[in-house]
């Protein structure tokens, strides 16, 4: 089944007998309030809506950016413009446009193709503090609330429009559920007021964040220079979803000014990811050519950065050789980040040497803890070299530590597997599954743990208790299906 009708179906199944009902009368001009939306799309809705579309994304979506790396320093940055709150998820999808989405639920997406176009951290990060906001005050359900009457179609509709949005804003609905979700389309465009209040609070957060808040009329300021001088066609996607006009920059700009003027300081991992992910692009030759290109030029933010991006793109054209050289050449610049360390562990292990790959990420999870990246890194290196009880060990702690975390869930299964532990493989498994939404099969995997024959009381115990609660989660998502 294609991507958009998963998530169309998925909605359906999601949406109570409450919606629906009502009058048919004409939507209201006047905002609705955080309070009025709640009989119209409740907060645990729009949790359910986010998950079931970010599930969608994340096991059918090719082009998300599953690197452990790059989530580790969106989430990070995230992070700071949140105040720290675990209820939010930041993630990249590899299109090169220059776009950024939030999804009910605390999801809020950017194009990579935003990523390399930003020409400072705190350009970035105003992007993504606008998007924060437009969470934080609902702007999904309160565009919804304007309609009076809302049937279950129209939430299929919603979801549907969402995330082709995200990539496609231009054919976001039309193709995907038909005339119906026309109707939708016009909710999904942000109102002025809205893309207003989204700026105020987007900023008032980049400053609070120690970020410029004069970035984000530059950035806007920037993008519209860019969009005067480009056909509709090839129109920056973010400008297509949120309208900038002359008067919203002025708004900005006045409530910068009124801000004091703080001069941010890029994080190392900023060049480091645009880097990376420009080694990633098109051919690995022609990556290489590009990186040597800027380095003898001097084209780059910081050696450090652009030689990292040839040291990985050396690795896609399998010079672990030449790689290896680039590494040295970068400790010897002294800068240190946790990505840089990731590289040395990735190159030492193209060239066989497991053992000082692991030794590499064991230290800088010590300095890094919060990278999680690195964790992944050090489990996977004590299994290939033999510690599995270790990397058992390490990987518990991580799943109290990220208690949804499907990646580390299987890596615990797949050592499980190898030393025989047949119960605790398939109960880790079941948990990958229930994370990904595919509760049969995780109920397949509790029955399959059951029957192990390896477990103890305590864990049998553990495995009914968890069988019996995705049994119940089961059987309550169907029963809401046929409404």
């Amino acid at each position: 089944m294609r991507l958009a009708a998963w998530v169309v179906v998925l909605a359906v199944a999601l949406a109570p007998r409450a919606f629906g009902q009502g009058s048919s009368q004409t939507a209201v001009q006047s905002l609705p309030d955080l309070g009025s939306v709640d009989s119209v799309l409740t907060p645990l809705l729009e949790k359910k809506l986010g998950d079931a579309i970010m599930r969608e994304i994340k096991t059918q979506d090719p082009q998300y950016v599953d690197d452990p790396e790059i989530s580790d320093y969106l989430q990070q940055l995230g992070s700071r413009l949140t105040g720290g709150r675990q209820d939010f998820e930041f993630f990249a999808i590899r299109e090169n446009t220059i776009n950024a989405f939030a999804l009910p639920g605390g999801y809020v997406g950017v194009h990579t193709g935003l990523i390399s176009t930003a020409e400072t951290e705190s350009e970035l990060a105003s992007v993504l503090a606008h998007e924060v906001s437009h969470v934080t005050q609902r702007h999904i359900a309160r565009a919804v609330a304007q309609q009076q009457q809302l049937q279950m179609p129209m939430i299929a509709a919603l979801a549907a429009a969402i995330l082709l949005g995200r990539a496609r804003p231009d054919l976001a609905v039309g193709a995907a559920v038909g005339a119906q979700a026309a109707g939708v389309q016009a909710q999904l465009a942000y109102s002025r007021d809205f893309e207003r209040e989204a700026d105020r609070i987007g900023i008032e957060r980049l400053d609070d964040a120690g970020f410029d808040a004069h970035a984000m009329a530059t950035f806007f300021e920037r993008m519209q220079r860019a969009n005067r001088i480009s056909e509709d066609s090839t129109m920056p996607g973010y400008f297509r979803t949120h309208p900038v006009t002359s008067e919203r920059i002025a708004d900005v700009q006045n409530k910068a000014a009124s801000m004091p003027y703080r001069q941010h300081l890029d994080s190392p991992e900023f060049q480091l990811v645009r880097a990376k992910l420009r080694s990633e692009q098109g051919d690995a030759r022609d990556a290489v050519s590009y990186f040597q290109s800027a380095l003898k030029e001097h084209r780059y933010a910081n050696e450090a950065s652009a030689r990292l991006g040839l040291a990985y793109a050396l690795l896609r054209a399998n010079q672990v050789p030449q790689a290896q050289v680039e590494v040295g050449r970068i400790r010897e610049l002294g800068m240190a980040s946790p990505m840089i360390d990731m590289l040395d562990a990735r190159v030492r292990h193209a060239a066989g040497d497991l053992k000082g790959a692991t030794e590499v990420v064991a230290r800088s999870r010590e300095r890094y803890p919060n990278w999680r990246a690195l964790t992944y890194a050090y489990i996977a290196g004590l299994q290939e070299t033999g510690r599995n009880e270790e990397a058992i060990a390490i990987s518990r702690e991580a799943v109290a530590r990220y208690p949804r975390d499907a990646r580390i869930y299987g890596m615990q299964a797949k050592i499980y597997a190898m030393l025989g532990k047949r119960l605790l493989q398939h109960q880790a498994q079941a948990e990958v599954y229930a994370l990904q939404g595919a509760l049969p099969s995780a109920i397949e995997q509790l029955s399959l743990a059951r029957a192990a024959g390896d477990g103890d009381f305590y864990q049998l115990s553990v495995v009914d208790a968890r069988l019996k609660e995705l049994r119940a989660q089961y059987t309550q998502e169907m029963k809401e299906a046929k409404r």
